[in-house]
């Protein structure tokens, strides 16, 4: 008979960890990054917590993650250790044992509770290179007034169409330049829900409903991600109730 794998100790302490993606490393994959962030947990000697079975691994829940190609400086992910730790400590090793670009912003201790529910929505900026602003605000001021737009996005399951104007909050645009040649900027605040919509699916309705053509490839930055305030349609900090349980 098959021996029973052993059983691996409950968790004594967990926390969850805000990370950034910049530069180049925006185009790691959600993939890509797990491996390397469990190398780093290796390198830096955190005593990870293991899952039970025949196949251990560490103890690492991922929420929200931002889509390929998209750098974002509000990724969340949660540890959960065999050992107390000080957080500041984790902090500094891991930061250090990530390449540059995987960037490590905080680190706090978890009070239990799902992290994942406190992520609501996002505030993303989208740069648009060599589009001018009244342009992208012709095309902002159309999507805002439709009830409802469609699009369409290739799926594991085959090509969806659904509504992306649902999920928009707000939209906004305006102009800055760069290296001497207009760009518009959108800001944007995206719900989140069933079907996730991104923010090349916002740029795909704006194209669909308002003429809007993006040339040459846009910059989606997340700039936020958290509890959606109802009121002013502002993205909080996940993290803030955990700072206060310390």
């Amino acid at each position: 008979m098959r021996e029973q794998p052993e059983q691996q100790a409950p968790p004594v302490q967990r926390l969850r960890i805000r990370y950034a993606k910049r530069g180049r490393l925006r185009f790691t994959s959600h993939r890509d990054f797990s491996r390397a962030f469990e190398r780093a947990v290796f390198r830096a000697r955190v005593p990870m917590a293991y899952s039970s079975g025949f196949n251990p691994h560490p103890r690492i829940s991922y929420a929200g993650a931002a889509p390929t190609g998209s750098a974002s400086e509000a990724e969340y992910l949660e540890i959960a250790l065999a050992e107390q730790v000080d957080p500041v400590a984790v902090h500094a090793a891991l930061d250090e044992a990530l390449p540059d670009g995987l960037d490590v912003l905080e680190v706090v201790q978890s009070p239990g509770g799902s992290l994942s529910d406190r992520l609501e929505a996002s505030t993303w900026r989208i740069t648009l290179p060599g589009v001018p602003a009244d342009v992208a605000a012709s095309a902002v001021a159309a999507f805002l007034a439709a009830d409802e737009v469609s699009v369409e996005r290739m799926t594991k399951k085959g090509l969806r169409t659904f509504d992306c104007r649902e999920a928009v909050v707000s939209l906004g645009s305006h102009a800055t330049t760069g290296s001497g040649t207009e760009c518009a900027i959108l800001d944007l605040v995206l719900r989140h829900g069933t079907p996730s919509v991104r923010p090349d699916d916002v740029l795909a309705g704006l194209r669909a409903i308002g003429g809007l053509e993006v040339g040459s490839a846009p910059v989606h930055e997340r700039l936020a991600q958290g509890p959606l305030d109802a009121l002013t349609g502002t993205v909080g900090d996940p993290l803030a109730p955990d700072r206060d349980a310390v």
